[in-house]
């Protein structure tokens, strides 16, 4: 099971100088992975809508101050040699699907293939009206073409695609990804159509587990998801066993309430030795991938809490 953290590219802790310190030092303890956000404008933040908070705030201070995902990402692997680079997750309709697949393919060749392209739909209505070309009730549908599109810039020699939303022809797009046949698309969310663009398009599924609509916070919700994702898998004419399992943490321990509304104890609370626990029993359901958010008040704090956490947790799995 890989371990990642996410990397502060909002807020007070969103300087060069201290994502930089944060990333190498997190490469350093020895972290498989680094996560990116991907917001590019807010509204107004007294007014909660945020999915996966009970309050409906975003977590951390000042997140309406952040840098573009992907230029983070770049500028992330020029500072790192090791780290793979998770976009977590990139709202798909924020960016033509032509320009994206360049700036991804980018990010993989001068990263040297670290890069995993985590993808979202988006849920923010008001960026979506700001950023966005394309109609927020369409997002589902732009995102799946996004992505066949993607692909098909990726991996043939003479793209083409003919779509409602991206047409090309005749064009030439070099270079590709490192990775073959090319990074990885982790899907993210906890819905059913996120569940089966995941069963009919990823290579992993991506989720949550806070989603307050389709909570995924307990053993036997998680299970009851997986098991309906192998289901849509089969049902798209895919082995059920092609999509990885991955896992987004957002609070853990004491932040987290211990019984959850289905009567069985929420994941990653309590002790140390339920959080070591935790990941132990994910990881036999098959989830090879988990990352967790460690932000505090200041960088020294953040380190200090990952290399806590390697020491009394990911060295006991």
């Amino acid at each position: 099971m890989q371990i990642g953290f996410n990397l502060p590219i909002s807020g007070p802790l969103s300087s060069p100088e201290i994502v930089t310190l944060i990333a190498q030092h997190g490469e350093a303890l020895g972290y498989d992975y680094l996560t990116l956000t991907d917001h590019i404008v807010l509204p107004n933040l007294r007014v909660p809508g945020y999915p996966y908070s009970e309050s409906g705030e975003f977590f951390g201070e000042g997140p309406e101050r952040r840098h573009e995902q992907l230029t983070a990402a770049a500028f992330i692997a020029a500072k790192t040699s090791r780290l793979r680079l998770v976009l977590a997750v990139m709202v798909v309709p924020h960016r033509p699907a032509v320009l994206a697949a360049k700036m991804l393919s980018t990010i993989d060749v001068l990263s040297g293939g670290r890069l995993v392209v985590g993808i979202g739909a988006g849920w923010l209505q008001a960026e979506f009206d700001a950023v966005v070309a394309t109609p927020f009730a369409e997002r589902g549908r732009v995102t799946d073409e996004y992505i066949r599109a993607f692909r098909t810039l990726w991996t043939e020699d003479a793209p083409r695609h003919e779509g409602t939303w991206v047409k090309f022809d005749g064009v030439f797009f070099e270079p590709r990804p490192v990775q073959r046949p090319h990074p990885p698309i982790w899907v993210g969310g906890e819905s059913g159509p996120s569940l089966r663009r995941a069963a009919g398009l990823g290579d992993a599924w991506y989720p949550i587990g806070s989603n307050n609509k389709h909570l995924l916070d307990t053993l036997p919700r998680y299970r009851a998801g997986v098991d309906r994702l192998r289901r849509l898998t089969a049902e798209a004419g895919r082995d059920p066993a092609s999509v990885a399992l991955t896992y987004r943490v957002k609070r853990y321990g004491e932040a987290v309430p211990e019984k959850a509304s289905d009567g069985e104890r929420r994941l990653f609370s309590g002790s140390t030795t339920d959080l070591v626990a935790d990941l132990k029993a994910l990881r036999a359901l098959g989830v090879s991938a988990i990352d967790i958010d460690f932000e505090r008040p200041d960088a020294e704090a953040s380190i200090a809490e990952m290399r806590r956490f390697q020491e009394q947790v990911i060295s006991r799995l």
